[in-house]
């Protein structure tokens, strides 16, 4: 079993080859492999399966202690039209966490960030027929450079650290393109005016053409002719269908420039902050939103099938959440499509815990790689804001170096105008378009009492020598965490643990209720949608199995917020 589906419907062509299943491995716990020439010898003693992880089951290497470099091999075939006419782009979703690259025993490239996604025009070095790619992996996620999200630095999980993901996690393939092609696009939806603006990024000099349609229909279409590297122009639509949530109505693109042909599609959607409220599409709604860390049973970082990816939203929605905080892990572009079909609101933040923040030398390859997220998931409707940074804690008793935060916060404005961005989730706070806030307190009445003061421009006890509350929105999102272990588990969750299934449900509505009952308040985050390992705070179990009467955290969850009120939706 393997993933078989292409993995990016955001850009998707037709001339592609999966090359997931059965790869050769080795293991190079000397990380003495290149020194060695491993990507020329014609022989592994390990198979593996891709694109799961060797510290996981369905990889069939299930080996869970430190592995600091790995190498993988596989061999391929090329059609000879690939070989003769256009370009050949092998294509990796994620390698944990610097990967070399060879085909035919020959470097064709290293890419350096194990959650963003990269490719390497590989025309050169290929043969007509079979052909060998050879992959080596080095990850070591103890030294302080390399954010590394909730996967463990100890031998063993613990705490909120889980097992390690090292080397492929996410799908490689191989794509054909004509010599001339389209390189990127960016989408501009304007849900006031009905228009679609873009800039298309190309290689080569051709006419492009873009038809948009809805269901089948036609709504607008664009020839444009440019000797720049970029096109920008726009497509008034014939009808507005406007991306709500429980129901993304998505519009399809197609994309021409010359021979190339790229399938996307686009939400007509508006985010933006006005005073206290979060409004989508004008209306002030309410983010009841649930802590998603993208971990599986089998998989550890990779979901075992589209079917898993597609079930994790469900289990949110049918608790009554309307989206999700992408936590400490940057997700697979096929969860975030499915986010985008079923209007599932969802904060993209990178995994930056594993970085020194004291430290500035890590700013470079912190901007390639939070650059390269952005990039990616742009046009993604479902992501209605960014989050760089999360906990920036002390590391090893050093405070964050604050112009870190405060670089990264304003070269993601830059680069994306139209989403807030919260600089450093929970603290601590330099500059941040939204106030968000940590808070496992248990007791219903103090944790209620620490935003009653949120009409003065005050919040209580919210590490105040290291962050100060300026009157920007307000967003809890990290509470309850509450703790309740399902039959024959251990582990740990905020809290005494209820004693009973009432006491559960009390707690649970008296911490949320006192939050949607605050008008100054736009949304929050319950931690966690299902246990992880040993922390044992989920609504599911790890297996995605309900612990309690989800139709009763839905009645809790969809009660109307207080914040909710007299908005004009845009039509």
């Amino acid at each position: 079993m393997y993933r078989e589906e292409h993995p990016n419907p955001q850009f998707y062509r037709k001339e592609w080859k999966n090359l997931n299943g059965e790869w050769d491995f080795e293991w190079d716990f000397g990380d003495s492999g290149k020194e060695r020439k491993l990507y020329e010898n014609d022989k592994f003693s390990k198979k593996i399966t891709v694109p799961f992880c060797p510290e996981s089951k369905l990889s069939n290497i299930e080996y869970k202690d430190f592995m600091n470099c790995v190498w993988y091999r596989r061999k391929f075939d090329i059609l000879e039209r690939w070989k003769t006419t256009g370009r050949v782009f092998i294509h990796f979703g994620a390698v944990d966490y610097k990967a070399t690259v060879y085909i035919n025993k020959k470097e064709v490239g290293i890419h350096v960030g194990g959650y963003t996604s990269f490719k390497f025009d590989i025309t050169d070095y290929i043969n007509s027929g079979t052909n060998v790619v050879c992959l080596c992996a080095e990850d070591n996620n103890r030294q302080g450079f390399q954010p590394c999200g909730k996967q463990a630095n100890k031998y063993a999980s613990s705490g909120c650290d889980y097992t390690r993901t090292t080397g492929i996690w996410q799908t490689v393939w191989l794509e054909h393109t004509p010599d001339n092609y389209i390189e990127n696009f960016r989408f501009y939806p304007d849900v006031k005016n009905g228009r679609f603006l873009f800039d298309v990024s190309t290689y080569g000099s051709e006419q492009l053409n873009i038809v948009v349609s809805y269901n089948g229909k036609q709504m607008g279409n664009i020839n444009l002719t440019s000797d720049a590297n970029v096109i920008k122009g726009e497509i008034q639509l014939l009808e507005k269908h406007l991306w709500e949530l429980g129901n993304g109505k998505l519009y399809d693109v197609e994309l021409q420039y010359g021979e190339d042909i790229v399938k996307s599609y686009f939400g007509l959607r508006e985010v933006k902050m006005e005073g206290f409220k979060f409004l989508l599409n004008g209306r002030s709604v309410f983010q009841r939103l649930v802590l998603d860390q993208g971990f599986y049973q089998d998989g550890i970082y990779t979901a075992p099938s589209e079917e898993d990816l597609i079930k994790d939203i469900q289990l949110s929605i049918d608790a009554g959440f309307n989206g999700a905080r992408l936590h400490e892990k940057v997700f697979e572009p096929r969860f975030l499509y499915h986010c985008d079909k079923m209007g599932y609101m969802v904060w993209s933040e990178f995994p930056n815990w594993g970085l020194n923040i004291s430290c500035p030398e890590i700013l470079p390859s912190y901007i390639s790689q939070w650059r390269e997220v952005m990039e990616r998931d742009f046009n993604h409707p479902s992501i209605i804001g960014w989050c760089p940074f999360n906990e920036t804690w002390d590391y090893q008793g050093k405070r964050q170096w604050n112009e870190l935060i405060s670089t990264i916060y304003y070269m993601t404005k830059a680069m994306d105008y139209t989403r807030p961005c919260i600089d450093t989730s929970g603290h601590y706070h330099v500059v941040t378009d939204i106030f968000d806030i940590h808070d496992y307190e248990q007791d219903c009445k103090i944790f209620a009492d620490k935003f009653k003061n949120l009409s003065k421009g005050k919040i209580e006890n919210f590490a105040n020598d290291r962050q100060t509350y300026k009157g920007e929105p307000v967003f809890v999102s990290e509470y309850g965490g509450i703790s309740r272990a399902s039959d024959n588990v251990k582990g740990w969750g905020y809290g005494t643990s209820p004693e009973n299934d009432k006491e559960f449900m009390e707690r649970y509505q008296g911490l949320t209720f006192s939050l949607l009952d605050n008008p100054f308040i736009f949304g929050f985050c319950y931690t966690q949608l299902y246990d992880i390992e040993q922390e044992v705070n989920g609504l599911y179990t790890y297996a995605r199995e309900p612990k309690f009467d989800i139709n009763r955290i839905k009645a809790v969850n969809t009660k109307k917020a207080a914040i909710e009120e007299k908005d004009l939706e845009i039509k």
